[in-house]
């Protein structure tokens, strides 16, 4: 089996991947990249975009930035967040849109339905397939 160095530590190929993929694994998480696609945000923007709780947001964050996707740099007392990778990211998203699409979930998580007056797509699910009404339901709620 492979292994690669990952913070400073040899782990398996597949455990390394699956470390990343965890990232991609809760809609917060995913509303989360989708946001901080579109630039850099504060704890406290994120939870005001998404309605989470602070705590949550954090939570979130925290695994985001042990999976390698966001970092983060001190403005004053806040700090702001970025994703480490925007390109790569973006890469993954699109890849998982067109392999949900293939497999008949489609979904759109690059697409932006503007319907705040902040410019910030507050349809986190972006699923456009109508079977998936409940799923909406689930991940808004």
């Amino acid at each position: 089996m492979a292994m690669i160095e990952a913070r400073g530590d040899a782990v398996p190929d597949e455990t390394a991947a699956a470390f990343l993929f965890h990232g991609f694994s809760d809609p917060s998480r995913l509303a989360i990249l989708r946001h901080l696609a579109l630039g850099e945000h504060r704890v406290v923007d994120l939870t005001k975009h998404l309605g989470l709780a602070q705590s949550t947001v954090s939570k979130h964050l925290a695994c985001l930035r042990d999976c390698g996707l966001v970092d983060s740099r001190p403005q004053g007392r806040a700090s702001m967040f970025s994703l480490t990778q925007p390109e790569a990211t973006l890469a993954v998203l699109e890849s998982a849109e067109r392999l949900l699409g293939l497999t008949g979930d489609a979904v759109a998580l690059l697409s932006h339905d503007h319907d705040g007056d902040d410019g910030v797509d507050h349809d986190h699910d972006g699923r456009h397939d109508g079977r998936h009404d409940q799923g909406k339901a689930a991940i808004d709620g």
